[in-house]
C-alpha cells in the first residue's frame, strides 16, 4: 500500500513538474506579447479609420465602435509607455526631464524595477491585447456593415489632418444630435422638441453643437439657426420675449412651413424656470412645429427642460488624449524613428490633461518646431508653471481656468514677465442669426 501511495505521489509531482516546465517554456516573452499587441492595434486602427470616413447612423454600431476605439487608445498608451521606458530610466540618471510618468493615471510602469519586472510588464501588455482581440473578434459583422454606409471624405487625407479637422472621439454624440434634429415629429404635434446637453467646463459642448450645425443636412433642413447666450436672459424676464420678436413672423408665414428654426441656447449655469417657460412659450407661438431647441450648460438642472433624454459629455481619457496628441504632433513623421521625442511628448500630454483645444494648439507648435532643445524647453516651462500654481494656490492652473478664475501665466521667451489670463464666458459671444 505504501508503495502505491508513494508511486501516486511521485507521479503527481512528476506530472505537475512537467506541466510547470511546459508552461514556463511556452510562456511568451515580453517582446512577443508587445509584437502581438502591435498587430492587434493595427487591425483595430484599420476598422476605426474606415469607420471615421463613414456616415454611420446605427447607434448599436456606433457603440461597438466606441468600445473598439477606447480599447485601441488604451493599447497604444500601454505599448508606447513600455517602448519608451528606457528614456525614462535615462532621466533618472540625471537627464533634462524628471520622473513625471510616475504620475500617470494608468500607472502601467508601477513596479517595473522590482524583481518581478518582466511578469508585471507581461501582465500590463497582455490585458489590452486580450481586450482588443476579443472586441475585434466580435466586430466581424461590424466590418461587413461599414461598407453599406456612405463615405464622408472623398480624398485620402492623412490621419493627422483628419483628426485636426474633425470632432475627435465624438462620432456617437454627433450622430445622436443629428438624429434628434432630423427626427420628424408626429403630424399635429404642437410641442417643440428640446435636447439638453450637459457637461463640465471645456468638455466640448459648444464645439459639438457648432460641428453639427456645419453639417449640410442640418443647414438644409432648418430655415435659420439662432444662437442665444446667458446675457440674452439676464436683463429681465421680458428680454426673452423681446428676443423672439426679432424673428420675422411674416417671413415664417410666407416660407416653407416644413422648414423650422433651430434655436441653440448656450449657458454657463442654470436658468430660471419662469424665464424658460416664457421663452419656450414665445418660441411655440412664433416658430413652426418642426423647429428644435438645443440647450447646453455645465449645470445638470437644465435637464428638466428637455423633451428627450439629455446628452451628458465627459472629458476624453488620458489614453484618448495621448492618441490624439501623438497623431497631430508627429503628423507625417514616423514616431518610432524618434523615441526621445515621443517620450517628451508623453510628458507634455500628461500635463495637458483633458483639454483637446490646448492639445491641438500645443501639437501644432511642437510639429512646427521639431527640435529636441525646444521641446525640452516647453516641457520645463509647463512643469514650472504647474509647480508655481500648486505652491501658491494649491491647485493646477487648469483647475482655476475651469472655475472661471484668473490665472497668472508666464512667457517662455521672457520668463520674468507674467500676464493675467481672464476668462469671461458671457462676453465671448453675441447672439445672432446664422445660416
Amino acid at each position: 500500500m505504501m508503495d502505491i501511495v508513494l508511486s501516486a505521489v511521485l507521479g503527481e509531482l512528476a506530472s505537475r513538474s512537467i506541466n510547470f516546465f511546459i508552461s514556463k517554456s511556452s510562456k511568451p516573452t515580453v517582446m512577443v506579447v508587445a509584437d502581438r499587441l502591435q498587430r492587434a492595434l493595427l487591425r483595430a486602427q484599420v476598422i476605426v479609420y474606415e469607420a471615421m470616413e463613414r456616415q454611420i447612423t446605427n447607434q448599436a454600431v456606433l457603440q461597438q465602435l466606441d468600445m473598439l476605439r477606447d480599447a485601441m487608445y488604451r493599447g497604444y498608451y500601454i505599448l508606447d509607455t513600455f517602448r519608451y521606458q528606457s528614456h525614462r530610466e535615462e532621466e533618472a540618471k540625471g537627464q533634462v526631464m524628471s520622473n513625471t510618468l510616475s504620475l500617470l493615471k494608468v500607472n502601467c510602469l508601477q513596479g517595473f524595477c522590482s524583481s518581478n519586472r518582466n511578469t508585471l510588464i507581461l501582465e500590463q501588455l497582455q490585458k489590452p491585447l486580450d481586450d482588443l482581440s476579443s472586441i475585434i473578434l466580435d466586430a466581424k459583422e461590424l466590418v461587413m456593415f461599414l461598407a453599406s454606409y456612405p463615405r464622408l471624405y472623398r480624398q485620402p487625407y492623412s490621419m493627422h489632418l483628419l483628426l485636426g479637422n474633425c470632432m475627435f472621439n465624438r462620432q456617437m454624440e454627433s450622430e445622436l444630435v443629428i438624429n434628434f434634429l432630423l427626427h420628424t415629429q408626429p403630424h399635429g404635434s404642437e410641442e417643440l422638441e428640446v435636447l439638453p446637453i450637459v457637461g463640465p467646463c471645456k468638455v466640448g459642448k459648444s464645439t459639438l453643437v457648432a460641428h453639427v450645425c456645419k453639417n449640410e443636412s442640418i443647414r438644409d433642413y432648418f430655415l435659420e439657426i439662432l444662437f442665444l447666450h446667458d446675457h440674452d436672459f439676464i436683463d429681465d424676464n421680458l428680454s426673452t420675449v423681446r428676443r423672439c420678436e426679432i424673428i420675422d413672423r411674416n417671413r415664417i408665414l410666407n416660407s416653407n412651413q416644413d422648414r423650422g428654426w433651430l434655436i441653440v441656447v448656450d449657458l454657463v449655469g442654470d436658468l430660471n424656470e419662469d424665464v424658460w417657460k416664457m421663452f419656450y412659450s414665445s418660441c411655440k407661438q412664433r416658430l413652426p412645429s418642426s423647429s428644435k431647441i438645443i440647450i447646453t450648460s455645465r449645470s445638470d438642472k437644465i435637464t428638466k427642460f428637455g423633451t428627450t433624454q439629455a446628452l451628458n459629455l465627459k472629458y476624453v481619457s488620458d489614453e484618448a488624449l495621448w492618441y490624439f496628441f501623438k497623431t497631430v504632433t508627429f503628423g507625417s513623421i514616423d514616431p518610432d524613428m524618434h523615441p526621445k521625442f515621443v517620450h517628451v511628448a508623453m510628458e507634455i500630454a500628461q500635463m495637458l490633461r483633458t483639454g483637446l483645444i490646448g492639445a491641438n494648439i500645443m501639437a501644432c507648435l511642437l510639429r512646427e518646431n521639431f527640435d529636441m532643445h525646444f521641446w525640452c524647453k516647453v516641457l520645463a516651462f509647463m512643469r514650472g508653471l504647474i509647480q508655481k500654481h500648486v505652491s501658491e494656490f494649491g491647485v493646477e492652473p487648469l483647475f482655476l481656468i475651469n472655475q472661471n478664475k484668473h490665472v497668472h501665466l508666464g512667457r517662455m521667451a521672457t520668463p520674468s514677465e507674467d500676464f493675467l489670463y481672464c476668462y469671461d464666458y458671457e462676453t465671448l459671444h453675441k447672439g445672432g442669426f446664422r445660416r
